[in-house]
């Protein structure tokens, strides 16, 4: 290998470097974005799924070198974008939970699949879109927050929460009391009894609603700490609306 080869290969070297680090940086960002919202997936995972994808390519491009023999041995990269695309199909999958008549964690798979998407352009050389990607993600995540809160999609609850309580206490009187009392409005109300080491409970499900538009938005954890220390509650787990869609 001469001086001109082995200059070339070091320059190779450092790009590949650089969007290894590519895919680190915008990666990072998607994850620190979900993990400041207190979405799963954050950004340890998302980081680790977006350079994960960027090394996929690369070694796809690159690694191959030594076995490569014109009109015997012929690799194709895209191959590889492929297999990606579907090994993150099966982790998100992981993500999406289907409780009752509501679906969570779409758009936490969703941001895990797009992630892939920008560390595979990273690692393919396409920097430009790699970072067009990651900034839309951006316009997405709060841009069309704003208008999913601008204007809610009709029946939609504003916030959703999944009490458990202790059945016979009169919690569920409480708690009732407690949301139109603090400005809420109480849309639909759902409950199932099941037993906990043989003590009867009940999971109640609220969906409250903001009952005057314009006016200024009841607080929603007020109100859960205000319902935990009801008596008889044992667990309780708010779902707002971008959590719901």
């Amino acid at each position: 290998m001469d001086v001109s080869d082995l200059a070339a290969s070091h320059g190779q070297g450092w790009l590949q470097v650089g969007e290894l680090l590519l895919a680190f940086g915008l990666s990072a960002a998607v994850g620190l974005e979900r993990h400041l919202r207190g979405k799963s997936a954050g950004l340890r995972t998302q980081t680790i799924v977006g350079v994960s994808s960027a090394l996929f390519m690369l070694v796809s491009k690159y690694g191959f070198g030594d076995v490569l023999a014109e009109g015997y041995v012929v690799l194709d990269p895209s191959r590889v974008a492929a297999q990606i695309v579907s090994g993150i199909g099966f982790l998100g999958a992981g993500l999406i939970l289907i409780r009752g008549d509501s679906i969570q964690g779409l758009t936490t798979a969703a941001s895990v699949w797009e992630t892939a998407a920008i560390g595979t352009a990273a690692g393919a050389g396409l920097p430009l879109l790699a970072l067009i990607v990651t900034v839309l993600h951006f316009v997405s995540v709060f841009g069309f927050t704003w208008l999913v809160h601008r204007f809610p999609r009709r029946g939609a609850p504003d916030v959703r929460l999944r009490i458990g309580y202790r059945d016979g206490q009169g919690s569920l009187r409480q708690l009732l009391g407690l949301s139109t009392d603090g400005g809420w409005s109480v849309t639909q109300l759902r409950t199932s009894e099941h037993r906990v080491d043989g003590e009867p409970r009940v999971t109640a499900i609220l969906d409250l609603t903001h009952p005057v538009a314009g006016a200024p938005d009841p607080a929603a954890d007020d109100l859960v700490a205000r319902l935990a220390a009801v008596a008889g509650v044992t667990d309780i787990r708010r779902e707002d609306r971008d959590d719901l869609e």
